[in-house]
């Protein structure tokens, strides 16, 4: 029972310290919905506003405009505790270090992702998305973007003592979040065909389900070398 209290009272330590770091930097937290939006209405400008245009690649555009969101905030994940030393406390917190990663991760896709999900009806307006589509893009989404902050966590964590590291974490990210990409997009073409888009899902859940056990344990053991 004193375990699980102690896991509880670091994840709300953490939770509320995230929060009320995140109110500082208001403008700031912003940044990757007003880049996703920036995305969303550069395709459609690109595409010339035709509806029928746009309808096409909706759901393709929106998956690419949260996954650059959340590849925008990445080198933050871990980059402020690094620097004003917090990382070196969570190695000495009376919990493992995997569960803070873990709820640093939640704390981010929470932020990042989230927003944009609750977002994606509105996005997919301006982009005419299909009303027949749009549960199968947030079915995906759901399950893809979490599993978008895991592997990013653990990319992350290893570069987490590289100075400007911004583009080195791009280059590692992207190869990682491209089957993503793949599947979540491809449920929604296949949803769009007339298709069962079941298997991309189910294919997301299990990389979900995958990525919850051993992306923390990753991004801690990449966290001790990096501090080492």
């Amino acid at each position: 029972m004193d375990g699980t209290s102690d896991f509880l009272r670091a994840a709300k330590a953490l939770c509320l310290r995230d929060l009320r770091l995140l109110w500082r930097r208001r403008g700031d937290a912003l940044q990757p919905a007003l880049f996703a939006l920036l995305v969303v209405v550069l395709f459609a400008l690109a595409l010339g506003g035709e509806a029928q245009a746009l309808s096409k690649v909706a759901s393709a555009v929106l998956w690419l405009a949260v996954l650059l969101a959340g590849l925008l905030a990445l080198d933050t994940l871990f980059r402020g505790d690094a620097e004003d030393g917090s990382l070196e406390q969570w190695m000495l917190a009376p919990v493992p270090l995997s569960w803070l990663v873990l709820v640093r991760t939640f704390m981010h896709w929470a932020t990042t992702a989230l927003p944009l999900l609750v977002a994606t009806p509105f996005l997919g307006e301006l982009l005419h998305l299909p009303r027949s589509e749009l549960p199968v893009l947030l079915a995906s989404l759901a399950l893809g973007t979490p599993l978008l902050s895991l592997l990013g966590a653990v990319v992350a964590a290893l570069t987490v003592g590289m100075r400007r590291s911004g583009i080195l974490v791009a280059l590692l990210a992207l190869p990682l979040y491209v089957p993503v990409l793949v599947f979540g997009a491809g449920s929604v073409a296949a949803a769009s065909q007339g298709l069962d888009p079941t298997g991309a899902l189910l294919l997301l859940g299990a990389g979900l389900v995958l990525a919850l056990v051993l992306a923390p344990l990753a991004a801690a053991a990449a966290i001790r070398i990096a501090l080492s």
